[in-house]
């Protein structure tokens, strides 16, 4: 079974929690790469997120002209 993907609002929430461990320096160097890539896949969720919403937006405000 696939896991479903995270909201937009999860992201968000991990995102927060990878930095605050980075800028309180409780990332193990050992863990760093991996939490960089973990915070590059949720920027990149997050990005494709908001380009779809934007996208819906605007073909709504187009449908009402």
């Amino acid at each position: 079974m696939a896991d479903k993907e995270e909201t937009y609002k999860e992201a968000i929430e991990q995102l927060r929690k990878i930095v605050a461990d980075i800028e309180n320096g409780e990332l193990d160097v050992d863990v760093l790469s991996g939490k960089v890539k973990e915070a590059t896949r949720l920027i990149k969720l997050c990005k494709e997120k908001l380009y779809k919403v934007d996208e819906e937006v605007k073909k709504v405000l187009e449908e009402l002209e």
